[in-house]
């Protein structure tokens, strides 16, 4: 049994970040809402509560029964879960005179204590509070202090719970902390008795048992995109089961230059059991006269889902759908907040299960992005395809603005391939997280020779992110941007203009539909 954190999400836009600083630390952990905490196994070692734009004070805050924790594992309190426990042990918060936001240092450390073990007195941290908690509960003690917040860290008095608390009101988990991660070390090492062996090699490991012991003889299909979580997803399936994975690899249409053979070629060298379904004029014909983005995505999604269930038909002894959902779409789907405002539909398998009657089986619902990447590494995936940008799944069908056609996703195929191939060449493609070009649905005058041009202009778009929920425009340098626009200007009939995109996400999303 894998042991694990528990993470408690009080909605903090921080706590998706507190389990990556665990799993930095080699131990799994699991994000569950507030109010929906398990039973608590032997395989949970401590528990975290985390931050949250709401306030303890307010008669709507977010609380549960305690109880069912305090003295039940270690447990560690941060900001507004270090003010919930204080609040619900007789302690008192109220609300700050100015909103403690930013770097601070500690300027005390009134015990020792393992817990802040190789952390110094001045060690730099970061608030992000408007409450501050002014009166211990008598059952804890003062731990450390900052200049403006005298109760930075506190601990439950030896002995008073049965099982270690600690609480602290600032952030340990961003790296403004500067020895954030040496206190989340302690806790979880020291405190909770963690081993720490949760590594890629020990995931595949179970995560292949488990696989075999869930599906046994039966067979799975599975949709690939070429991207790194399918791939992943796939060679986890055919280490398990080996041909009784069959997958799909699509082909809309709306794919990089080249790249429907060359991902069926990767996957030949992989082993993988695939069949190449070349589906592009029917995504054409479905396409045609369509501008609006939304529209756009949906058609792009029921031709997807129409081809693989005409596909799927023709086969026969399919029991299961393999789908590659990684941590943070689980995540998403069961937020405190509920289900997020649509900004633009996501292309997926959606309706398939049921569809086709079929059992899921996702093999990295449990890792975020970073981590499926170090998976794929050990199991020995080809660089190109884990190194490979993020594409989105409607293709450059979003790349497209305004109607698609053939002719339309051949010029930006060209475009966006000189764009990639002088990436790869300046040595720039992997500092850039993702990278693509955009075409126009406008004409701008140009001139060639002595020859008046009337041409599509197309937008480079490169930008530099974590995970996508937000991301910062790439600063690359004017040589090279100079170097691909006279390339796609001079090579590609039909484009006679190359803008570069600045805007950063938010405000701006990183595709343009």
């Amino acid at each position: 049994m894998t042991e694990k954190i528990l993470i408690l999400d009080f909605g903090s836009q921080y706590t998706q970040l507190i389990a990556r600083r665990v799993r930095e630390l080699n131990t799994y952990c699991e994000i569950v809402p507030y109010n929906k905490v398990p039973d608590l196994d032997e395989s949970i070692k401590g528990i975290i509560l985390s931050g949250s734009p709401f306030s303890v004070r307010q008669a709507d805050s977010l609380r549960l029964d305690l109880s069912k924790l305090i003295g039940k594992r270690p447990v560690l309190g941060i900001c507004y879960g270090a003010q919930l426990i204080a609040d619900s042990y007789g302690g008192k918060v109220q609300q700050s005179e100015k909103r403690e936001y930013g770097k601070a240092a500690l300027t005390k450390i009134h015990v020792n204590d393992t817990f802040l073990k190789g952390v110094p007195t001045d060690s730099q941290v970061w608030m992000s509070h408007a409450d501050t908690i002014v009166k211990l509960p008598e059952q804890f003690e003062l731990m450390a202090s900052t200049e403006s917040v005298e109760v930075a860290a506190f601990r439950a008095v030896n002995g008073a719970f049965g099982a270690p608390v600690y609480c602290i009101q600032f952030h340990p988990e961003v790296t403004h902390s500067l020895d954030g991660l040496t206190i989340l070390r302690n806790f979880i090492y020291e405190i909770a008795g963690c081993k720490g062996d949760w590594t890629a090699a020990h995931f595949i490991e179970e995560k292949v048992a488990e696989l075999q012991k869930s599906i046994g003889n039966e067979r799975v299909l599975m949709g690939l995109s070429g991207g790194v979580d399918s791939t992943v997803a796939a060679e986890l399936l055919h280490k398990a089961i080996g041909d009784r994975l069959i997958c799909f690899f699509v082909d809309n249409g709306l794919l990089r230059k080249n790249e429907y053979q060359e991902v069926l070629d990767s996957y030949k060298v992989m082993g993988l059991n695939v069949v190449g379904i070349d589906a592009k004029q029917r995504f054409y014909d479905e396409l045609a006269g369509a501008t609006d983005p939304e529209k756009k995505r949906k058609i792009i999604g029921r031709v997807f889902v129409e081809v693989f269930q005409d596909e799927a038909h023709k086969l026969t002894g399919i029991d299961w759908l393999g789908q590659g959902t990684i941590y943070p779409d689980v995540i998403e789907s069961v937020s405190v907040h509920g289900p997020s405002v649509t900004i633009k539909s996501h292309h997926n398998v959606g309706g398939l299960p049921d569809l086709l009657k079929l059992k899921i089986v996702e093999p990295l619902r449990s890792l975020f992005k970073d981590e499926v990447r170090r998976v794929g590494k050990e199991l020995g995936i080809p660089l190109e395809i884990l190194g490979r940008h993020p594409f989105p799944g409607p293709g450059l069908g979003v790349r497209i603005l305004g109607d698609i056609t053939p002719q339309k996703v051949a010029l930006l195929q060209e475009a966006d391939a000189i764009f990639t191939k002088n990436l790869k060449k300046f040595g720039l493609y992997d500092e850039v997280w993702q990278a693509g070009a955009v075409l126009l649905p406008i004409q701008s005058v140009g001139v060639m020779g002595d020859e008046r041009t009337y041409e599509q202009p197309v937008v480079l778009r490169a930008v530099n992110s974590s995970d996508g929920m937000t991301a910062e425009w790439s600063r690359l340098p004017h040589e090279f941007l100079a170097a691909v626009s006279n390339e796609i200007v001079n090579n590609v009939k039909g484009i006679n203009r190359v803008v570069y995109d600045i805007s950063t996400k938010p405000p701006a999303t990183i595709e343009w539909e």
